[in-house]
């Protein structure tokens, strides 16, 4: 099974390194506008597989990805001095302008899955470029807050002392800050955080959720601001995402997609739950919120919704 990555940056190559230490997929195939930067990474991931994997690794060029089931989208352009978010949306659709046609000339089949930043704004612009190649919008996800969703949960675990894998939790909306918490819907073993808190004679007050909230909704701030750059966490969601939908696991993910049928969200590009296999998402799942989140989620849907048409009337 053939995955492409289109960007060789800290992100595009930490998520071919996390596809080959889960072992997902058969083969690799990076491209990069450095040609020397895709082939740099792919030898150096490639020299992990006997540590890991038998896969392959290679860089390669776009009728490469010809057979490709997943292609990652990670290309784009950072934002530069004094530049808008406007500018920097417009300078990425342009970019994107030339990659998604790319990929769908040789690999029409493909799922693309868009990780490059804002998410949900260039997942809506991959999408309506790959409309042009008769591609549905279930078929270009985004990988939206899917690493919000398990930073969430894992703070959540580490506070009750559960494996995070038994925290059932969601982050919705925006994956940016204006993302939802939906502290409503959570539960562990089947019980409400405040019942879990109460069997298990432990607390969960405003100050501890306030805590956690921010450990989320800044998380990206906190380790730039540390390290520079955000990839380890980001280049394992994009593996679990790219296990999905090559295995058709059926999985609830909360990737972002073009929503349909939601109040408020209708036509906007976000995350919420959704089902997802082996050809995009398949359904798209509501949460029940409770009341500051449902306006949370509408205040979400609707800055997405005005960056969106901000774009509109531009060269685009």
């Amino acid at each position: 099974m053939k995955i492409g990555i289109v960007g060789c940056g800290m992100v595009g190559s930490a998520s071919a390194y996390a596809l080959v230490m889960s072992g997902v997929g058969r083969e690799i195939v990076l491209i990069d506008l450095n040609r020397e930067r895709a082939e740099a990474e792919a030898n150096d991931i490639y020299h992990a597989v006997p540590f890991a994997h038998p896969l392959t690794v290679r860089a390669g060029d776009y009728p490469e990805l010809a057979g490709a089931k997943v292609v990652v989208i990670a290309g784009g352009v950072a934002q530069k001095s004094g530049e808008t978010r406007l500018q920097l949306l417009q300078r990425n659709a342009n970019v994107f302008r030339q990659i998604v046609p790319s990929v769908l000339r040789h690999a029409p089949e493909a799922v693309l899955l868009v990780v490059t930043n804002p998410v949900d704004i260039m997942t809506h612009l991959a999408a309506n470029f790959a409309a042009d190649f008769g591609v549905p919008p279930t078929r270009v996800i985004g990988s939206g807050t899917t690493l919000d969703t398990a930073r969430f949960r894992a703070l959540l675990g580490r506070h009750f002392g559960v494996d995070a894998h038994h925290v059932h939790a969601y982050v919705v909306g925006e994956h940016g800050d204006s993302e939802v918490l939906a502290w409503s819907q959570a539960t562990i073993a089947g019980l409400s955080l405040e019942e879990f808190a109460r069997v298990q004679r432990q607390e969960l007050n405003e100050s501890h959720r306030r805590q956690i909230d921010d450990n989320v909704r800044r998380a990206a701030y906190h380790i730039i601001g540390g390290k520079g750059a955000t990839y380890y966490g980001i280049g394992s969601a994009v593996a679990r995402i790219v296990d999905v939908l090559l295995h058709d696991q059926r999985a609830i993910l909360t990737v972002c997609a073009r929503i349909g049928g939601v109040p408020a969200c209708d036509g906007v590009t976000l995350a919420l739950p959704h089902l997802v296999g082996g050809a995009g998402v398949m359904a798209t799942l509501p949460l029940t919120l409770d009341a500051t989140e449902q306006a949370g989620l509408r205040r979400s849907a609707s800055i997405l919704r005005e960056a969106t048409e901000s774009l509109k009337g531009t060269s685009l």
